[in-house]
């Protein structure tokens, strides 16, 4: 059983082939995983979400299964099941984000990694930064489903 989820946010610069650091503390998450491949997708024009393989065949699984029964859910699978990439980290532990999946979410040369638990996000830093600002302006918004979570 998987006890360690992505956490945490860190700060990188890609280098001029799109090549990524990825953070020692979720490779070592990565490593409770029967495979160290990661599933690199766009997540609409703002990030990139990366998940450990098991964890996108869930995704997958799910969009074959309860999928099916959403409307325009064919538009959101072409979009990022088509536009996903393999990855595997190198010798040097990093992972190379292609130009396609660059462009698709704005990524330029520095960028922030955040644990989602389950999964991984990847940002702009100036994106990010303005979702962070805006997120952190509206954190009593959270108030009611935290409380219905046990959370707040």
């Amino acid at each position: 059983m998987i006890q360690s989820r992505f956490r945490g946010r860190s700060e990188h610069t890609l280098d001029e082939k799109g090549r990524l650091n990825f953070p020692s503390r979720f490779r070592e998450v990565l490593r409770q995983y029967e495979s160290e491949t990661l599933m690199i997708a766009p997540w609409g024009r703002l990030h990139l979400r990366v998940y450990p393989l098991s964890g996108w065949e869930i995704l997958e699984n799910k969009l074959l299964t309860e999928g099916r029964e959403e409307k325009d859910i064919d538009r959101f699978v072409r979009y990022m099941v088509g536009g996903v990439n393999e990855s595997a980290l190198d010798k040097q532990g990093r992972i190379l984000l292609s130009q396609s999946l660059r462009q698709d979410a704005g990524l330029r040369k520095d960028v922030v990694l955040i644990g989602m638990l389950d999964w991984i996000e990847i940002w702009d830093k100036e994106s990010w930064i303005r979702e962070n600002e805006a997120t952190g302006e509206g954190f009593d918004g959270f108030r009611e489903s935290l409380s219905r979570l046990g959370i707040f």
